[in-house]
């Protein structure tokens, strides 16, 4: 069985910072893509940024320059270092990987963090 544990969401003001992480947990053999997800109310869940096991990254265009995502391989963790934060960013965080585990690849589910940008 494969778990994908979120932390770090909350209420920020905007212009504020929040670090979001994702620890995979299981019996994993590798993670290519791990990536962050996010659905505000009313919306489709749409990608935030998404990173390899090599490194390379994609960011949606509304974060770009505002958003930093990496990832420890050692620690099957990844994180969403989140500065300059709007109120347009509030929604719920989705941490999302590509998981191989006895010859299998599939995608699984964090079970989503609340982020809430306000004054």
């Amino acid at each position: 069985q494969v778990q994908l544990v979120e932390s770090g969401g909350g209420l920020v003001q905007p212009g504020g910072s929040l670090r979001l992480s994702c620890a995979a947990s299981g019996s994993i053999f590798s993670i290519n893509v791990m990536g962050w997800y996010r659905q505000a109310p009313g919306k489709e869940r749409e990608l935030v940024a998404a990173i390899t096991s090599g490194g390379t990254t994609n960011y949606a265009d509304s974060v770009k320059g505002r958003f930093t995502i990496s990832r420890d391989n050692d620690k099957n963790t990844v994180y969403l270092q989140m500065n300059s934060l709007e109120p347009e960013d509030t929604a719920v965080y989705y941490c999302n990987a590509e998981i191989t585990r006895f010859g299998m690849r599939r995608t699984y589910w964090g079970q989503g963090t609340q982020v809430t940008v306000s004054s």
